[in-house]
């Protein structure tokens, strides 16, 4: 279901930290209301005299009806414009667009779920599991980073999930290794019916592999690098198969960031195919 985006100019309720991310609440009526686990908000950064002029995309974490609606971010440094989030403080205002993109879609009747989640990539993860909750579904986390303090979530997943699995590349918090290292166990142990999924490409691309040798659907939040986040610049674009077999090169941000993980062509994101649809040599409408 597509939500139609509003703009506003929110107040930062508060801010935290939460290990190694830092987590910003914001009053933001009109969007809360609208989004669906899944969405996301494109924010301005900067400032309104800034040279950083396009904005950047986040997961929506949490919505809460307080203040006539929040919405938390979830998000790590890694440039100027996410420093200058970082630096916001309570009472400051935030210009954001949203929600946008396409949510995850919902099962019709009661099945069993594993969300997986890869480094603050899990923040969009918990909505999804009330939502599927409240929709009679058993949930299974398995949640996945590096170290300890870059794995989101674990407290929360514990207390939502029938069981939480944890997993550490350096082995600093519980098993040694990576999401897919243990998901077929999981998958097998629960008798999964489908995997959600969100964080980096790579892992996502490793969960779609598991969910197809087990031959159950998986549905994959993807993190492309947005510029306009309502699908003008063609920043965000990957290719994908659709129904009828041919490769498109998709917009992650009008048509996803939610995709069948199987029609993702992972190994080919940030190339054009030969075989995709317009491309030089290929196929032609």
């Amino acid at each position: 279901m597509a939500a139609s985006p509003v703009q506003v100019t929110g107040t930062v309720l508060t801010t935290r930290r939460v290990d190694a991310y830092h987590a910003l609440t914001v009053v933001a009526p009109g969007v809360a209301d609208r989004t669906r686990p899944g969405h996301f908000v494109g924010v301005a950064v900067g400032g309104p005299s800034t040279s950083m002029l396009t904005r950047r995309a986040f997961a929506i974490h949490d919505v809460k009806p307080d203040y006539g609606g929040t919405v938390e971010l979830v998000f790590t440094v890694r440039g100027p414009g996410t420093a200058w989030l970082a630096d916001l403080r309570a009472r400051d205002t935030l210009d954001l667009v949203g929600p946008l993109g396409r949510p995850f879609p919902l099962p019709r009747d009661p099945c069993t779920c594993v969300l997986v989640g890869g480094e603050y990539g899990s923040a969009s993860l918990f909505a999804l599991a009330d939502a599927l909750q409240q929709r009679g579904c058993r949930i299974d986390f398995v949640l996945g980073a590096p170290s300890a303090d870059r794995v989101f979530g674990a407290l929360r997943a514990r207390r939502m999930g029938e069981t939480t699995t944890l997993t550490t590349e350096d082995g600093s918090i519980g098993m040694r290794g990576k999401v897919t290292d243990v998901l077929p166990g999981v998958i097998a142990d629960t008798r999964a019916d489908v995997v959600y999924a969100c964080g980096p490409m790579a892992m996502l691309q490793g969960v779609t592999a598991v969910a197809v040798e087990f031959d159950i659907p998986v549905q994959v939040a993807v993190e492309e690098a947005m510029a306009c986040g309502i699908g003008v610049c063609m920043t965000c674009v990957l290719p994908v198969i659709g129904d009828d077999g041919v490769t498109r090169m998709v917009r992650a941000c009008t048509d996803g960031p939610v995709f069948r993980g199987e029609r993702v062509r992972f190994e080919d994101v940030g190339t054009i195919p030969f075989d995709a649809l317009g491309a030089p040599g290929g196929r032609h409408v």
